[in-house]
């Protein structure tokens, strides 16, 4: 379907611009594909000298807690 080759072709895109900002492919991969990233939040900070792992922790979609009961 269309839709998925647009899907594709935006997270490709995602993986290749975090790859040129220095981080390793198996970590842009994950966090290209997972739209809760800020991508131009994650390159800014590394750009600021923030090694790429961090950054993805720093940013990274909060786990959610289960409801106390």
């Amino acid at each position: 379907a269309r839709s998925e080759r647009q899907v594709h072709d935006v997270v490709r895109w995602r993986r290749e611009q975090l790859a040129e900002a220095g981080f390793a492919l198996p970590l842009a991969a994950r966090v290209a594909s997972d739209a809760q990233y800020d991508l131009h939040a994650l390159i800014e900070l590394v750009e600021r000298g923030c090694p790429p792992e961090l950054a993805v922790r720093i940013l990274g979609p909060l786990e959610q807690e289960p409801d106390a009961a």
